[in-house]
């Protein structure tokens, strides 16, 4: 009987546009640590987090704690009263943001944080020009997914904003692929200015950009491209919004935003997914000014309640008092060289990249770029069998997501290493069958 029964009410009184993984889908019901057990009792190592939710992993005692002594005190309150773990919350991310007199708004998810952004962006500048990046993800509400990058997430083409898009870091199919950092990032930069100049009315109210891009397949730009890019930005007076909803906190070990590794100060930063460890928790960073910008009212019912936020700083205390970022970054590295030996010896693999914990596996038809999307499906359904969740994305549905929680060790590196090591020398050799 299994899990049939339940998948079944889901799919009466679920959108049919809500995928599940798995040609069997598995209820998850309990975690420790690293590790998840579905209904039927089957322990699973969890290298995708919560689709990188679950920051910090499961059950750790000091969130845990937190959030039962704060549910025995008060659940909600609004922000129309003072909320003591609020404010304690938002000053250690405008420190830690390096923004200037920066202000901090609490929601209740990443589209919300973005959709925030993006509406402080264009009302600053008076403008509904928006530049994103190809390849990008931002959300799924009405403005979000106009600044999607995706065409497999864009789910309409109307929208209340004008989004142009312009070169990302996303090598592998560019028509840059052939050059080297400096000069890909020259033709990236040249290419910005040149939209701008011809693709725009001048007065763009932003560029929003994931540092690293996560429904993208990780891609990855030259270490110079953000500087460069915003060199361009700052010439016309366009803000600059770091999506930071996968990146923030320390995930890829060379930062605790993203942005910050590339040497650049944003304007403002979206984030949420990991700084409650899987309450729902978002926000946004911005220059005072910029923050205070509306002069409308404005409010979020249960954006920054007592419970999420009494969640995110102790998230925040484990990642500081554990230096988890040190561990993304060490941990990260070994895991990327045993990916890197993977794609070494499988044909299949076209690239791997990432940051710290944000590592994709492009998976392609052997000596072409054409993705191979029935591949990427049975190494998932392989992963899963041995024991191993992971997650798949990219523009084109055919990268391996592996994310693990930040406490992650190298003996759990380890062993997912050897289950895709296995799994990819099985499906390698029914492939040449």
């Amino acid at each position: 009987m299994g899990t049939r029964p339940l998948l079944e009410r889901h799919r009466a009184v679920m959108p049919s546009w809500m995928n599940l993984y798995y040609e069997d889908p598995i209820e998850l019901v309990r975690g420790e640590g690293r590790h998840v057990f579905d209904s039927e009792g089957r322990r699973y190592l969890d290298f995708f987090g919560g689709l990188l939710a679950t920051m910090v992993g499961h059950d750790i005692p000091e969130i845990t704690e937190a959030i039962r002594e704060q549910a025995g005190r008060i659940l909600h309150t609004s922000t129309l009263y003072l909320v003591r773990r609020q404010v304690e919350l938002a000053e250690r991310i405008a420190a830690a943001s390096g923004i200037p007199d920066a202000k901090v708004f609490f929601v209740n998810s990443g589209t919300e944080a973005v959709e925030t952004a993006l509406l402080l962006a264009t009302q600053y500048r008076r403008s509904n020009q928006v530049l994103a990046l190809r390849g990008s993800y931002h959300g799924r509400s009405f403005g979000t997914v106009a600044a999607t990058g995706i065409r497999g997430w864009s789910a309409t083409s109307l929208s209340p904003l004008n989004v142009t898009y312009v070169h990302s870091g996303y090598r592998l199919r560019s028509p840059f692929r052939g050059l080297d950092d400096a000069a890909y990032v020259a033709a990236c930069k040249e290419e910005l200015r040149t939209i701008i100049e011809t693709a725009t009315a001048g007065d763009v109210a932003c560029l929003i950009a994931e540092p690293v891009q996560g429904a993208g397949g990780f891609a990855t730009p030259p270490p110079s491209f953000f500087a460069e890019m915003k060199s361009v930005l700052d010439e016309y007076g366009i803000l600059f919004v770091s999506d930071e909803v996968q990146t923030g906190f320390g995930r890829t070990g060379a930062a605790y935003f993203g942005i910050q590794a590339f040497g650049v100060r944003p304007d403002a930063m979206a984030f949420a997914k990991g700084i409650a460890n899987g309450v729902a928790m978002g926000g946004v960073v911005a220059r005072g000014d910029l923050m205070d910008c509306l002069g409308a009212n404005s409010i979020s019912t249960a954006g920054g309640n007592p419970l999420a936020c009494a969640a995110a700083v102790a998230t925040l205390d484990v990642i500081r008092d554990r230096d988890l970022q040190a561990n993304a970054d060490h941990v990260g590295a070994r895991l990327r060289a045993g990916l890197d030996r993977i794609a070494a010896d499988h044909a299949c693999v076209a690239e791997v990249r990432g940051m710290g914990l944000m590592i994709g596996v492009e998976i392609v038809t052997p000596g072409t770029t054409r993705p191979d999307t029935a591949l990427v499906t049975r190494i998932l359904e392989e992963c899963r069998s041995r024991g191993l969740l992971i997650g798949r994305g990219g523009l084109l549905g055919n990268v391996l997501r592996v994310t693990p929680p930040m406490t992650v060790t190298e003996e759990e590196a380890d062993e997912a290493l050897r289950i895709l090591t296995d799994v990819m020398d099985k499906v390698a050799a029914g492939a040449a069958a």
